[in-house]
C-alpha cells in the first residue's frame, strides 16, 4: 500500500687591442644571435596563437551542427541546464533529452509502453525511463490536475503501490503500509511552444529503509493523443553524493515534439 506523503669564447693568445677587438665582435655576434632567436620565438609564438585561435574558431563553430543532431524539439528548454559537460543528447522518435554520460542501455522494461530505459553504470538504483501511451488527449490539462494524475498514476512509484495485506506499525508506517512518498514540489511548465508539463520530486521510503528513501522525478505532458512521461529514480544517498547532478539534467533537458 502506497501512500503520497600553467662557453664564453675566449683566445688567451691574442694581444690586449686584438682581444679587445673580438670581444666586441663576439658581443656583436652573441647579439645578432640573441635577435634572431628571439625573431625565431617570437615567430613561433604567434604561429601557435594563430593556430589556438584557428582551433577555437573552429570549435566554436562545430557547435550549431552538434545541436541539429538532435533536433529543435531538444532546444526547447535551451539554457535550462547550464553546465552540459557529462551529458551527451538523445533524440528518440517524437521526444529529445540529455543522458548522463556514464549511464548505459538497460534492456529492462519496468512498464507497459517504456521505449527508452537507461541505468547508472555503477549503480543501477539510478536510472531512468521514458513512456509512451495512447491517451487520446490533446493536452495533460485533460487528464486532470497534478495531483489527481499523480494519483492515478502512482504506479511510478513502484510495485509497493499495489501492495495488498496487513503489516504491523513499523518504522513509523501506519498499519499495513509498507512506503510512504512525500511531493516535495510539484510544478506546471509550459514549453516555447505552449506545450504544458506536470513536472513532480517525489521522496519514497519503505519500511525496510533501503537507500534512505529513492528520488523519482516525473515529467509528464500530452502530444498528439499520446501521453509521454519521463521517471528518474536517483537512491537518496546517492543524491546527496552528486547523482542529483545527473538527474536534475536530464530531467529538465527532456521535451516533446
Amino acid at each position: 500500500d502506497f501512500y503520497i506523503i600553467s662557453s664564453p669564447i675566449e683566445d688567451i693568445s691574442m694581444n690586449s687591442a686584438v682581444l679587445s677587438t673580438s670581444t666586441v665582435a663576439v658581443a656583436r655576434v652573441a647579439t645578432s644571435s640573441k635577435n634572431a632567436r628571439n625573431v625565431a620565438v617570437k615567430a613561433e609564438v604567434d604561429r601557435r596563437a594563430t593556430l589556438g585561435m584557428l582551433a577555437g574558431a573552429a570549435a566554436l563553430s562545430s557547435v550549431p551542427a552538434a545541436n541539429a543532431e538532435y533536433g529543435d524539439a531538444a532546444r526547447v528548454f535551451a539554457g535550462t541546464v547550464t553546465n552540459k559537460s557529462g551529458f551527451v543528447p538523445y533524440a528518440g522518435e517524437g521526444f529529445a533529452l540529455l543522458l548522463p554520460s556514464k549511464w548505459n542501455p538497460s534492456k529492462e522494461r519496468d512498464f507497459d509502453g517504456a521505449v527508452l530505459r537507461y541505468e547508472d553504470n555503477f549503480d543501477a538504483v539510478n536510472n531512468l525511463v521514458i513512456i509512451q501511451q495512447k491517451v487520446g488527449k490533446g493536452s495533460i490539462n485533460e487528464l486532470g490536475s497534478p495531483d489527481k494524475f499523480i494519483q492515478d498514476n502512482s504506479f511510478l512509484l513502484g510495485e509497493t503501490a499495489a501492495f495488498n495485506g496487513d503489516t504491523i506499525s513499523e518504522g513509523g508506517f501506519k498499519r499495513g503500509k509498507v512506503a510512504a512518498a512525500s511531493v516535495l514540489d510539484v510544478q506546471e511548465a509550459t514549453d516555447k511552444n505552449g506545450k504544458k508539463y506536470y513536472k513532480y520530486d517525489i521522496l519514497c521510503r519503505t519500511a525496510d529503509g533501503d537507500e534512505g528513501g529513492r528520488h523519482q522525478l516525473i515529467a509528464a505532458t500530452v502530444s498528439k493523443g499520446d501521453l509521454w512521461i519521463l521517471k528518474i529514480q536517483i537512491g537518496d544517498k546517492r543524491w546527496f553524493k552528486g547523482a542529483k547532478t545527473e538527474a536534475m539534467g536530464a530531467f529538465d533537458s527532456f521535451t516533446v515534439a
